[in-house]
């Protein structure tokens, strides 16, 4: 069967060139695809393995960094925060086309959808939140000097950046005209926090982008899809998790997903088990929440424009867009709250 994106005599060369041992004949199965990174399983009669690399269309090289995922996972690898070991990195694309990272494979349960879900208790789902917010208060807690992350970002005007990247993109894929986005741009800009901490974010933080223990939902076995990481406000992390939980969300991945359910703690819940495992004050919590919702109104326009555009065939792509307006709205009722 055909993979596209994957040529499984060019990653075993690159496994032996690498020094990794390729016993048997090496299998390659696609686990993920769609709008992220293209995700395989490969394995040969002892060894298991993830590799990642970008998409084979569509592709937007800072959402898609592999070196910064590989830099920062072999980082952590020793850490408080479980992250697979890295294995292998081709930095310039030789073997596949494309940049390329090897991982050991992490046996657990992955938990993407409602019906994943499902099959989970009541008081198992309760675990597995909270274990996921501490392992998120943890990687803040790490010190990025210690881990060789010093460079890693530029935490200098990390938000007051991430107020301006997210307008100007919605200038490049908005689909119409929405008065909300300048307005919400404007009281954001107006809002930006005086001063703010720095740690290692993660970016993309929720349920989905996590490794379960299947036998024990409480333990989280690894956090998977670095590519956004970087040096910057750790509650920009906290309140893109919080704002995830919203059931408008759900048209931007185009499916029922796992972290909208209302199984789930409520984004209040999160943000103070998080406050207090972090040991951490929300301060100006009202901006955060407004840049996250800022943040996924546009990426759900975005979806939609690459769709009409004919770069994304993923599921209900030309929907996405249908959940900006909301999101803008809920950014502005953050902002006014917290006056």
């Amino acid at each position: 069967m055909s993979l596209p994106g994957m040529e499984i005599a060019a990653l075993e060369r690159f496994l032996r060139d690498q020094g990794v041992p390729v016993r048997g004949a090496l299998r390659v199965e696609l686990i993920s695809g769609g709008r992220s990174n293209l995700t395989f399983a490969a394995a040969d009669d002892v060894s298991r393995w993830v590799v990642r690399r970008p998409p084979v269309a569509g592709l937007t090289p800072s959402a898609h960094d592999m070196a910064r995922e590989y830099t920062v996972t072999s980082a952590l690898r020793d850490s408080a925060v479980p992250v697979a070991r890295t294995v292998a990195f081709d930095a310039d694309g030789s073997a596949l086309g494309a940049p390329m990272t090897v991982v050991e494979f992490v046996d657990g349960t992955v938990v993407r959808d409602q019906d994943d879900l499902a099959t989970f208790t009541d008081d198992q789902v309760t675990t597995a939140t909270t274990a996921l917010v501490r392992v998120l208060a943890d990687l803040h807690a790490v010190d990025p000097a210690a881990v060789g992350l010093a460079e890693f970002g530029r935490p200098t005007g990390f938000v007051e950046r991430q107020v301006r990247l997210w307008a100007s993109q919605w200038d490049r894929v908005k689909t119409r005209d929405l008065p909300d986005v300048a307005t919400l741009h404007s009281a954001l800009v107006d809002a930006v926090p005086g001063r703010s901490s720095t740690s290692i974010v993660h970016g993309d933080f929720r349920i989905d982008n996590t490794i379960l223990d299947t036998a024990d939902p409480g333990r989280v076995r690894a956090v998977v899809d670095w590519e956004l990481s970087t040096l910057g406000d750790p509650l920009t992390d906290v309140a893109l998790m919080c704002v995830y939980r919203s059931p408008i969300f759900d048209l931007v991945l185009g499916s029922r997903a796992a972290w909208t359910s209302d199984r789930l703690p409520t984004p209040d819940t999160l943000a103070q088990t998080y406050a207090t495992a972090a040991g951490r004050d929300l301060d100006d919590w009202g901006f955060y929440l407004a840049l996250a919702n800022f943040k996924l109104g546009i990426i759900g326009e975005g979806i939609t424009h690459r769709a009409r555009q004919g770069s994304d065939a993923g599921a209900a792509a030309d929907r996405a867009a249908e959940a900006t307006p909301e999101f803008m709205a809920a950014g502005l009722r953050a902002l006014r709250g917290q006056r």
